[in-house]
């Protein structure tokens, strides 16, 4: 298990309860592949540096996992469809 900081961009006209639930359908997509998930970052509602799918602003959200492959690709799979995710990046800790 290798460790990867994941950040993803939420649509920012969704509810606070439908956030929630994306963030943990998320979460959840990596625990069912064995994810240790170590730290959960809510950095909540900010500006994005150029316009994405007519959206100036969106909700930020960090991860900090020990994943195995099998999940960093179920999530790349999952989030790359989602429409609630307008942007995401998956980057692997050379700690």
């Amino acid at each position: 298990m290798k460790k990867y900081e994941i950040m993803f961009i939420i649509r920012p006209n969704l509810e606070d309860d439908q956030r929630k639930q994306v963030i943990e359908y998320f979460s959840n997509v990596l625990t069912e592949k064995n994810t240790e998930i170590v730290k959960v970052d809510n950095w909540g509602m900010k500006n994005l540096s150029y316009e994405i799918n007519d959206f100036r602003k969106g909700h930020y959200v960090l991860l900090n996992v020990k994943a195995s492959i099998e999940a960093i690709n179920e999530f790349d799979r999952l989030a790359r469809i989602s429409e609630d995710i307008i942007r995401y990046i998956i980057v692997k800790d050379e700690e």
